[in-house]
């Protein structure tokens, strides 16, 4: 059985999950959360009647915040933390990348993120593509899905797919859109990793932002569809030589109005920008068409 565990960001429900499974050999978390929400998941994991020591096994679609911030305290608590090749030396030594969300986020890190340190060598397993953890009478597989982050894995369970970002954010009865943070973001990379899971046939998705997803070839077109929707619009405001500050405030109000679509109300809307903060996407999209015209100036 999975579990669906609300971390409750920023006092929002509904905007990230960790997903809880039993197996012969422990429990296993799929995604970590931040360690702002670390209290959260405690409580939540002491409601289903297990102990925070209970988790023997954490594994990770990638190294951002909201997915793997807090793995460091279960790594503390004897758990294996299972992580892309990319991924691994960040999670050993989280100082560069707590200094580059730092120069992004200043003094709100912790109230967003709460802290990170370091996880001994001994707690951390690099996995690589295609690889099938064991664990008790589970067998996950890995899948790199680059597109969203170089160190993204999908995990593959028999025929569930727990997609991390590749397959975007849909909460409640919203639409499915992508986050597009820096720095790698490369939407060619975004499609064949959706690709990836299509070919995986799988008969549910489960979202880290959020929950069980049905229909999945439908969701898949969508995600897929809005990737290049919101790229195609950066691109253009782009190239009409707008600054940063002008893009993002003008694609805040463009989402608003896609979101407002489907008749979502405040409440909802906050819980969309928690999860997928729209100055994030135009930052992220801003550097993937910037690299690709310093590419095409080097091939010409």
């Amino acid at each position: 059985m999975i579990h669906t565990i609300d971390l409750h960001f920023l006092d929002n429900t509904e905007t990230i999950a960790c997903f809880l499974i039993d197996s012969k050999d422990g429990l296993i978390l799929v995604e970590s959360g931040a360690y702002s929400t670390f209290g959260q998941l405690v409580t939540e994991i002491e409601k289903l009647g297990h102990k925070l020591t209970d988790i023997k096994h954490v594994l990770l679609t990638h190294i951002h915040f909201d997915h793997a911030g807090a793995a460091w305290a279960f790594a503390q608590q004897g758990a294996k933390i299972y992580v892309h090749p990319f991924g691994y030396k960040h999670l050993e030594n989280p100082e560069k990348l707590w200094g580059s969300a730092k120069r992004i986020y200043g003094s709100e890190m912790e109230r967003l993120w709460g802290d990170m340190q370091p996880i001994a060598a001994s707690q951390l397993i690099s996995v690589e593509n295609e690889a099938e953890i064991v664990i008790g009478e589970r067998v996950f597989k890995a899948w790199h899905t680059p597109g969203h982050a170089n160190h993204h894995i999908a995990w593959q369970l028999e025929k569930i797919v727990f997609t991390g970002d590749v397959a975007g954010v849909q909460i409640g009865q919203g639409p499915v859109v992508p986050p597009c943070p820096p720095p790698d973001i490369d939407l060619e990379k975004w499609d064949n990793s959706l690709e990836i899971i299509r070919n995986i046939n799988p008969k549910y998705l489960y979202l880290t932002h959020y929950g069980k997803i049905g229909n999945v070839e439908n969701h898949l077109d969508r995600i897929q569809e809005k990737l290049h929707d919101y790229a195609a619009w950066v691109k253009v405001h782009l190239e009409t030589g707008q600054n940063l500050e002008e893009m993002i405030e003008k694609f805040k109000e463009y989402v608003r109005q896609d979101l407002q679509k489907y008749g979502l109300d405040p409440h909802a809307l906050k819980r969309y920008e928690a999860a997928n903060p729209a100055f994030m996407s135009v930052t992220g999209l801003v550097r993937y068409w910037t690299k690709k015209q310093e590419e095409s100036k080097i091939n010409s």
